[in-house]
C-alpha cells in the first residue's frame, strides 16, 4: 500500500461565507459540460433528459417555497425530486428511423402531428421483424442443396453451431439493450457505447458493410428466382454450349441485378413508407412458404408428389434436353429411338455411334421425392462433397464404369457440380440465414416496454428459427432423393426450384413466395444500411464520413443511400450468391462477435452503470459467444476473415488518431483503469531496476496573467526528451485561495494542454493553487503522479531575472526546489537560456551535444544526450564527452577507462579529458567574490525602497572601485557602459538594473595569493583589469538628479572593512576556471550538459550560490545544469 504524505503549511483563514458565496457563483452552463455524451455536441439531436443537465425551461423559475429554502441557492443545479420524477414520467427517446421520416413526410402545413406513446408489444415489435430478417433466400435455395452435399449429420452440426452464436450473441444483445435505452443504430450504438469510439466505430461500419452486401445477396437471390425459375426467357446472354451456361448465366445476373438495385434504391429514396406499408406482404410471404414446405412434407409421408428423376448408370440426368426417360421407345410395333438418344448418339438411328457409358450402363428411372415415409433418411445421413464439374451420382447404383482418365463430354444432359464444396464454404454460405438478430433492438424506441420485450421477442425468434432450420435439415434428408438435393438448380426436375418440390399444394406457392421475401429483405436492407451509415456520421467519430449525415429535409439520408447502392453494387458484379454470402457472413459475425465481448467487458468490470433488467447472462456464455464467432469466421474463410479484421483495425486507427474525442462510459474506459489500477499495485512492489529506469518528467512551468506558458519552449524540449514514453506531468502554480482562482486555474490547464497536444507532449496537466508559489511547488513535488507512477526528474527553467526581484523570493524559491529534489532523491534538470532551444519544428544538421561530467551523478549525464538524439532536432548531433583531471590524475588512462565504459553503455561519443591544474586565485577571482558577499550584506542589512536600495549599491560600489584604484593606480580603471536596450532584452531585464561585469577581454588575471590581505606578486606585469558597471539609459539619466546617499561614510568603511570568505573565494574560483575551459572548447555547441552543484548546508550562503552559478555559465548559449537522484540509472550489463 502506498504511503505519501504532503507537508504543507496552513494559510491564514479567509473571511466567513466565502465558501458560500464562490459555490454559488458557477452556473448550470459551466456545470453541464461535465455530463453528456460530448459537451461540444455531435450533431446529434440531444436527448430530453430530466436529470441535473437539463435546460428545462421551468428550471428558470424562482422557487417560492420555505420548507425546502435551505436548499434554494442550489434549485438551479440540483433540482427537487418531485421535478425529476416529472421529467422522467415524460421522457421519450424515439429513434432516427424510418417512422420519424414516415412522419415528417406526412406532416402539412407546418404542422407536426402529436408523438404517440409507443404501443407495439413483444409480438408485433420483435418476434415478427426478427422473423423476417431470420428467414431469407439461404433458406429457399441453398439450404437443400447443403443437406445433400454435407449429408444430415454434418448439416446439423452445422445449423446446430450457427444458431448457437446467435443465441448467445441474442443473450449479450438482451443484457446490453435492457441497460439503456437503444436509440438509432442499434447494434452500432452497443458497441460504440460499451467498447467506445474506435470500436464502435469500426465495427459498425463493418456492420454497415455487412448489411449492404446482404442486400445484394438477396438481389442477387431475386434475379436468380426469376431468371432460373419464373422466366427462363428472359435471360439476356445464352450460351452456345453447357461450358457457357455458368459464364452467361452470372453476366445475366449482373445486368438484371444492377436494373433492381437501381429500381429499389428508387423506391427507398421516394419515400421508406412504401417500404413499411409492404413490409407486412412480406413477412406473410415468407411464413406462407414455410408452412407450405411443412404442408408438403406431412403429405409426402402418404401421398408422394410425383417428381421422376432420370438416372443412366448411377449418374443423374438432366431433364432439359428430353421428355421421356429412355433410350428406346414403341410407337406401335416399331422401335424408335428417343430424343435422350439423339443426345448421346451421332444420329437417331440405331445403328448409330454412341457415347461408351451410354452403351453399356442402362437408363433408370427413380421418385425424387420417395416421402418421410420411405426410409431415405438413413441413405442421406452421411456427405457426398463434389468438386467442380464432376457430374452428380446416385450412391448404391449399379453402373458400368470408364477407364480412368477418359474426358466427360460437357454437352451431355448431366447434373454438374458447378463448384467445389467442402465443409467450410458451406458454412460461410449458410450462416446468412441465421443473421438478422437485431431487428428488435433496432426498434426499441417504438416498443411498450422494450426491457421486456426485446428479450423476450429476440430469443423467442431464435428459437422458432433454429427449430425450423433444424428439422427442415432432418425433413429435407428424409423426404428428397439425394441427386436432387445435390442439384442446386432443380436441373433433374425439369427446372423446378428443389424445395417447391416438397411443397404443397403447388411448388409456385414457394417460388412466388421466395421471390417476394427475398425482394422485401433487399428492400429492407437498403432502408437500414443508409440510416446505420448516417447514425455514424453523425456522431463524428470518422471526420471523412460527416457528408453523409446529410440528407432530405425529413431526415432522409440521400448521401448515405448513394453510397450504400454503390457498395451493393459491388457485390451485384461479383454475381454469384455463393461468392458474396462468407463476405457478408465475416461482417456479421465480427459484430457479433464484439456485442459478446461488450457484454463480458462490461460483466467483468462490474461498473456502477452496469444494470441490465435481463438476468439471464453470464460473462462465459459471452465469452464462448465470442469464441465461437471468432471460430467461425476462420471456419468460413480465413482470407476473408484476415481482411474483414484488417479493414476493422485500418478503421480503429483511424479513428484513434484521427477521429473526434468522446466520453461515452464506455467499458473499454473501465477497462483502462482497472488495468492502470493494476499495474499501479504491481508498481508499489518496488522502484523499478536500472535497465527499467527513464526519466518521468515534472515540468514547472510558469504562466502569464493570461494564464499562457511563458516559455513554451520548455515543453518542446520535453516532446525531444521523452518521445512519447513514459510519464510527464506539466505543472503550475497559481498564486491565491482556490475559490477565488479556481476559474483562472481551469483556464491555465486548457492553455497548457492546448500547448502540450501541438508539441506533441503525452502526459498529464496539473495546475496547483497555493498560498504562495513556494508551498504550490513543494506540493507538486510531494503529491505529483499516483502510487508507484511517480515523476522521478523535475526539469524547470532558470530564474534569469534572480538578481532584479524586490524580495528576492526567486532565488530562494529556487534554491529551496533544489533542496527537496535532492530530499526527495528525484533528478533535477535545469535549462538556463531556455529561449533559445529548438522547437520542434528545427533541424540541427551539424554540431554537438557536449557533456562535462565533472562528478559522477548515477549516469543522468550519459543517458539525456542519448535520449535527445533520438529526436529529429537532435539526431545529427554528436556526442562529446568531458571530464576533468586533476594533478594527480593520469589523464590517459582516464580517457582510455571512459572509453571502454562508453564502450559497455553502448553509446557513441567522442571523449576528451581536460587537464586542470591547480593555480593562484586570481585578483578578478577575489575580487568578484569580495563584490558578491558586499552586496549580500547590503541587501540583508538595509530595509530601504527599490530605488533607495540601488543608490546606496552604487555609492558603494563606486567607493569599493576607488579602493582598488588607489591601491594599483596604474593597472585599475574604472568604466561606466551605458549599451542601448534591444527589443528582445527589453522583457528580461528592468530599468533598474545593476550588475558588475569584469570584462574577459583581459588576456590573463594577475595571479594572488590565497590570503585575502596579501598584494598579489607580479602586480607590475600583469595587464590591466577593466571593470564595467553596466546601466540602462533611463537609470542613468534618472541617476543625476538624485540626491546623495543617506548611509554615513562610517557605516560604508566598516562595511568596507570585510573580508571575503576563504570558502566562497574557492568556490568562485572553481566557476572561473570551469566557465574559461567549457567556454573555449564547447563555445560553438548546440547543447552543454553539465554537473550541477549542490546549494550549501549553511543557508546563509544562498544568494552566493546562484552568483556560482551564473559564473560557471556565463557567455553559454543553451545550457542544461543536471544534478542526479542519487540512484545509479545507466548500465552495462544486459
Amino acid at each position: 500500500m502506498s504511503r505519501r504524505f504532503t507537508v504543507t503549511s496552513l494559510p491564514p483563514a479567509g473571511p466567513a461565507g466565502t465558501h458560500d458565496r464562490e459555490f454559488h457563483r458557477h452556473s448550470a452552463a459551466d456545470l453541464r459540460q461535465l455530463s453528456g455524451e460530448d459537451a461540444k455536441g455531435d450533431g446529434n439531436p440531444k436527448e430530453s433528459s430530466p436529470f441535473i443537465n437539463s435546460t428545462d425551461t421551468e428550471k428558470g423559475k424562482e422557487y417560492d417555497g420555505k420548507n425546502m429554502a435551505l436548499f434554494e441557492e442550489e434549485m438551479d443545479t440540483s433540482p427537487m425530486v418531485s421535478s425529476l420524477l416529472s421529467g422522467l414520467a415524460n421522457y421519450t427517446n424515439l429513434p432516427q428511423g424510418s417512422r420519424e421520416h414516415e412522419e415528417a413526410e406526412n406532416n402539412e402545413g407546418g404542422k407536426k402531428k402529436p408523438v404517440q406513446a409507443p404501443r407495439m408489444g413483444t409480438f408485433m415489435g420483435v418476434y415478427l421483424p426478427c422473423l423476417q430478417n431470420i428467414f431469407g433466400v439461404i433458406l429457399f435455395l441453398r439450404l437443400t442443396w447443403v443437406v445433400g452435399i454435407a449429408g444430415i449429420m454434418e448439416s446439423f452440426c452445422m445449423v446446430f453451431i450457427c444458431c448457437s452464436c446467435t443465441m448467445l450473441t441474442a443473450i449479450s444483445m438482451s443484457a446490453i439493450a435492457t441497460n439503456g435505452v437503444v436509440p438509432a443504430g442499434g447494434s452500432y450504438y452497443m458497441i460504440s457505447r460499451s467498447l467506445g469510439p474506435e470500436f464502435g466505430g469500426a465495427v459498425g461500419l463493418c456492420f454497415y458493410l455487412g448489411t449492404t452486401f446482404a442486400g445484394a445477396m438477396y438481389i442477387l437471390g431475386t434475379i436468380e428466382i426469376l431468371l432460373a425459375y419464373l422466366f427462363p426467357a428472359m435471360a439476356i446472354f445464352k450460351a452456345e454450349d453447357a461450358s457457357g451456361e455458368a459464364a452467361a448465366m452470372l453476366n445475366n445476373m449482373r445486368v438484371y441485378g444492377t436494373c433492381v438495385l437501381t429500381c429499389m434504391a428508387t423506391v427507398v429514396f421516394v419515400g421508406v413508407k412504401y417500404v413499411n406499408k409492404f413490409a407486412l406482404v412480406f413477412l406473410g410471404c415468407v411464413i406462407l412458404s414455410i408452412l407450405a414446405i411443412y404442408a408438403g412434407v406431412i403429405k409426402s409421408a402418404f401421398d408422394p408428389p410425383n417428381f421422376p428423376i432420370c438416372l443412366l448408370g448411377n449418374r443423374t440426368l438432366s431433364r432439359h434436353g428430353f421428355d421421356v426417360c429412355a433410350k428406346l421407345a414403341w410407337e406401335g410395333n416399331e422401335t424408335v429411338t428417343t430424343r435422350l438418344w439423339g443426345l448421346f448418339c451421332s444420329s437417331r438411328f440405331l445403328n448409330a455411334t454412341c457415347d461408351e457409358y451410354f452403351t453399356r450402363n442402362n437408363v433408370t428411372e427413380i421418385q425424387g421425392i420417395p416421402g418421410a415415409a420411405s426410409g431415405l433418411i438413413k441413405e442421406n445421413l452421411w456427405s457426398s462433397y463434389l468438386t467442380k464439374g464432376v457430374i452428380v451420382e446416385r450412391r448404391g447404383m449399379p453402373s458400368v464404369g470408364l477407364a480412368d482418365g477418359t474426358p466427360v463430354d460437357m454437352d451431355h444432359p448431366y447434373v454438374f457440380s458447378d463448384m467445389t464444396s467442402y465443409f467450410t464454404l458451406l458454412v460461410g454460405i449458410y450462416f446468412p440465414s441465421v443473421t438478422g438478430i437485431m431487428a428488435g433492438s433496432n426498434r426499441s424506441g417504438d416498443l411498450r416496454d422494450a426491457q421486456k420485450s426485446i428479450p423476450t421477442g429476440t430469443i423467442l425468434a431464435i428459437a422458432t428459427t433454429s427449430a425450423v432450420y433444424i428439422s427442415s435439415v432432418v425433413l429435407f434428408g428424409a423426404c428428397i432423393e439425394g441427386v436432387v438435393l445435390r442439384d442446386k438448380f432443380g436441373e433433374a426436375v425439369n427446372g423446378n426450384l428443389v424445395v417447391g418440390t416438397l411443397a404443397w399444394p403447388s411448388p409456385w406457392v414457394i417460388v412466388i413466395g421466395s421471390f417476394f421475401s427475398t425482394c422485401g429483405a433487399g428492400l429492407q436492407s437498403l432502408t437500414g444500411a443508409p440510416r446505420l451509415l448516417q447514425a455514424i456520421s453523425r456522431d463524428g467519430i470518422v471526420p471523412f464520413l460527416q457528408v453523409f449525415g446529410h440528407g432530405k429535409a425529413n431526415g432522409e439520408p440521400t448521401w448515405a443511400l448513394l453510397l450504400t447502392a454503390c457498395i451493393c453494387e459491388i457485390g451485384i458484379l461479383i454475381a454469384s450468391l455463393d461468392e458474396v454470402a462468407p463476405i457478408l457472413s465475416m461482417f456479421f459475425l465480427m459484430c457479433y462477435m464484439f456485442v459478446n465481448l461488450a457484454c463480458a467487458v462490461q460483466t467483468l468490470l462490474r461498473t456502477p452503470n452496469w444494470r441490465p433488467r435481463f438476468r439471464y447472462y453470464h460473462w462465459t456464455l459471452s465469452f464462448l459467444g465470442m469464441s465461437l464467432c471468432l471460430a467461425l469466421m476462420f471456419i468460413c474463410s480465413w482470407y476473408y476473415a484476415l481482411v474483414a479484421m484488417l479493414i476493422a483495425g485500418l478503421i480503429y486507427k483511424y479513428i484513434e488518431y484521427r477521429g473526434a474525442e468522446k466520453e461515452w462510459g464506455d467499458g473499454i474506459r473501465g477497462l483502462s483503469l482497472s488495468a492502470a489500477r493494476y499495474a499501479l499495485l504491481r508498481l508499489e512492489e518496488g522502484p523499478p531496476h536500472t535497465k527499467n529506469w527513464r526519466p518521468q518528467l515534472l515540468v514547472l512551468v510558469r504562466v502569464d496573467q493570461d494564464q499562457n506558458v511563458v516559455h513554451p519552449q520548455l515543453l518542446s524540449l520535453t516532446s525531444q526528451l521523452k518521445a512519447g514514453k513514459g510519464l510527464t506531468i506539466v505543472g503550475s502554480v497559481l498564486e491565491g485561495t482556490f475559490l477565488d482562482n479556481h476559474p483562472q486555474a481551469q483556464r491555465a490547464e486548457e492553455s497548457i494542454r492546448r500547448l502540450m497536444e501541438a508539441e506533441k507532449v503525452k502526459g498529464f496537466c496539473q495546475v496547483v493553487i497555493s498560498s504562495n508559489l513556494r508551498d504550490g511547488v513543494s506540493h507538486l513535488i510531494q503529491s505529483g503522479g499516483l502510487g508507484g507512477l511517480q515523476h522521478n526528474t523535475v526539469l524547470v527553467g532558470w530564474p534569469r531575472n534572480w538578481r532584479q526581484k524586490e524580495d528576492h523570493q526567486t532565488w530562494r524559491n529556487f534554491i529551496e526546489l533544489v533542496r527537496e529534489t535532492t530530499a526527495g532523491h528525484l533528478a533535477l534538470l535545469v535549462t538556463k537560456n531556455v529561449s533559445m532551444f529548438p522547437g520542434n519544428p528545427e533541424r540541427f544538421s551539424e554540431g554537438s551535444i557536449d557533456v562535462w561530467w565533472i562528478v559522477h551523478d548515477g549516469g543522468m549525464l550519459m543517458l539525456l544526450p542519448f535520449l535527445l538524439r533520438h529526436h529529429k532536432v537532435w539526431r545529427k548531433c554528436k556526442m562529446r564527452i568531458f571530464t576533468v583531471a586533476q594533478m594527480d590524475d593520469n589523464s590517459i588512462q582516464m580517457k582510455k577507462d571512459l572509453t571502454t565504459f562508453l564502450y559497455h553503455l553502448r553509446i557513441t561519443a567522442e571523449v576528451e579529458v581536460v587537464e586542470m591544474h591547480e593555480s593562484d586565485i586570481s585578483a578578478y577571482t577575489y575580487e568578484k567574490t569580495l563584490v558578491m558577499e558586499q552586496r549580500s550584506q547590503i541587501l540583508k542589512q538595509m530595509h530601504l525602497t527599490k530605488n533607495e536600495r540601488e543608490r546606496e549599491i552604487q555609492s558603494i560600489t563606486d567607493e569599493s572601485r576607488g579602493s582598488i584604484r588607489r591601491k594599483n593606480p596604474a593597472n585599475t580603471r574604472l568604466r561606466l557602459n551605458v549599451p542601448e536596450e534591444t527589443a528582445g532584452d527589453s522583457e528580461e531585464k528592468p530599468e533598474e538594473e545593476v550588475q558588475l561585469i569584469h570584462d574577459q577581454s583581459a588576456p590573463s588575471c594577475p595571479s594572488s595569493s590565497p590570503s585575502p590581505g596579501e598584494e598579489p606578486e607580479g602586480e607590475g606585469d600583469a595587464d590591466p583589469e577593466k571593470v564595467h558597471l553596466t546601466w540602462t539609459k533611463d537609470k542613468s539619466a534618472a541617476e543625476k538628479n538624485k540626491g546623495p546617499s543617506p548611509v554615513s561614510s562610517e557605516g560604508i568603511k566598516d562595511f568596507f572593512s570585510m573580508k571575503p570568505n576563504q570558502s566562497n573565494v574557492r568556490r568562485m574560483h572553481t566557476a572561473v576556471r570551469l566557465n574559461e575551459v567549457i567556454v573555449k572548447k564547447s563555445r560553438d555547441a548546440k547543447l552543454v550538459l553539465l554537473n550541477m552543484p549542490g546549494p550549501p548546508r549553511n543557508r546563509n550562503g544562498d544568494e552566493n550560490y546562484m552568483e556560482f552559478l551564473e559564473v560557471l555559465t556565463e557567455h553559454l548559449d543553451r545550457v542544461m545544469l543536471v544534478r542526479g537522484g542519487g540512484r545509479e540509472v545507466i548500465t552495462i550489463y544486459s
